[in-house]
């Protein structure tokens, strides 16, 4: 098993203050961190939320996420200089431009991106201003510069360094007008993982990231309404269908033994929808049973 640190990112900037951010408590009490004999070292709190979006860019919290990115990165980025392999428990997916902020630093990384939305939306499309709607295209490049272009370092990652799984909604995302994946970045929907076997999809995903240019790894990022709403429904933006358990796992196996990751995010799991505490347990015995295939 991989030399895990855990870093604790109980962000919700880009959502809203729903119960998202007790996901780190929710994990680590479930025994994740013991199943996985990782170290804890640390915890970055956001600053304070406000909830009305910025006039000027149409976001929620601009300002706190740039600078909260920041020390995200430098979180992230001392696990990496100790040799370890950070698993980053958010929080909402905006913790992940902090993240990709800390690989951009050191070199070009791709992303196996496993969500069940795309996340590509431009603010005028995005109903809420949230960011955790957009962080691919603003990983990407794309949208207001403050985050855009963090410290200058724009685009985090390239579009053809990106692999998006297991996402789908396409309908609902056209519907409110985002603007569409860019041709290179490569998209791997619902459907195609189906059609493909999740095994092979996530096979085929490793050696799109593995055979370009970023030669320095990739990171995995998941948000657990990449699941089956019938297994899954401690999330705040619920849609029918979704990857089984087993399908995640193998996904995820495949994706952290592929000879290039370098950290996992785990994102969006809202432990208030999951009183008793079933889904926690069930999925931080996915994960640990994901890093249980690494030597």
């Amino acid at each position: 098993m991989r030399n895990v640190a855990i870093v604790e990112a109980p962000s919700v900037l880009g959502l809203r203050p729903t119960g998202v951010e007790e996901l780190p408590a929710a994990l680590l009490g479930a025994g994740l961190a013991e199943g996985l004999g990782a170290v804890r070292t640390g915890r970055v709190d956001p600053p304070p939320y406000e909830p009305q979006r910025d006039p000027e860019t149409g976001l929620l919290n601009p300002g706190g996420i740039a600078a909260y990115s920041g020390a995200l990165a430098d979180a992230v980025g001392g696990v990496l200089d100790r040799g370890r392999f950070p698993v980053v428990l958010g929080g909402d997916c905006s913790v992940l431009l902090g993240i990709l902020l800390a690989l951009r630093r050191r070199d070009r990384h791709g992303l196996l991106f496993l969500d069940g939305h795309s996340d590509f939306y431009q603010p005028s499309a995005e109903p809420a201003g949230e960011v955790a709607s957009m962080e691919l295209a603003l990983a990407t490049g794309r949208g207001p510069r403050v985050l855009a272009d963090l410290e200058g370092r724009g685009p985090l990652v390239r579009d053809e360094d990106v692999v998006a799984l297991g996402f789908r909604d396409a309908e609902e995302s056209a519907s409110y007008g985002m603007q569409p994946l860019p041709s290179a970045l490569h998209a791997m929907g619902l459907d195609t993982v189906r059609a493909l076997g999740a095994a092979e999809a996530a096979r085929r995903a490793v050696g799109l990231l593995t055979g370009g240019g970023a030669d320095a790894g990739y990171w995995v990022h998941l948000d657990a309404d990449v699941l089956d709403d019938a297994i899954m429904p401690a999330v705040d933006y619920r849609q029918p269908d979704g990857l089984t358990w087993q399908e995640l796992e193998t996904v995820l196996r495949t994706g952290l033994t592929g000879g290039g990751a370098v950290g996992l995010t785990v994102a969006i799991f809202n432990p208030r929808l999951d009183p008793d505490g079933t889904i926690a347990q069930r999925l931080a015995a996915c994960l640990v049973r994901a890093f249980d295939s690494q030597g």
